[in-house]
């Protein structure tokens, strides 16, 4: 029962990271047009950018829980297990979002990876 427990725990933090990248990518589009003098000045126009817009601090804040979720399941979890089940997971929730958002995520062998990978985290659960 534990491992389950820890394998929902993974399966969430996947959820997070994942499903945050496309909306951070979003969020950071009009980045580009932030003009500071010196590098300095630009780090802060930069910084001062993503940190005013909530369309990028909502899922950032999110993505960081996801972190912090990952860092507390590491110490009841094989780590063997850990990082290659949320790693997975985390791309293919990135891509399922990335798709739903309207982004061209690969065509047919973006499908085909995704469900080699499924296959590759059901062997990895299976083995736990």
């Amino acid at each position: 029962m534990a491992i389950a427990g820890q394998a929902l725990a993974l399966a969430l933090v996947a959820a997070l990271w994942g499903g945050t990248g496309p909306f951070l990518r979003a969020a950071a589009a009009g980045m580009e047009e932030q003009r500071g003098r010196g590098r300095l000045r630009q780090l802060l126009a930069e910084l001062r950018f993503l940190s005013l817009h909530w369309q990028y601090l909502v899922p950032f804040l999110l993505n960081q829980a996801g972190s912090l979720l990952f860092y507390l399941t590491l110490a009841s979890t094989d780590l063997s297990l850990a990082v290659p089940l949320c790693n997975s997971l985390a791309l293919v929730v990135t891509l399922v979002t990335g798709k739903i958002l309207g982004e061209d995520i690969g065509g047919k062998r973006a499908v085909a990876g995704m469900l080699l990978t499924m296959l590759g985290v059901s062997l990895c659960l299976a083995g736990a």
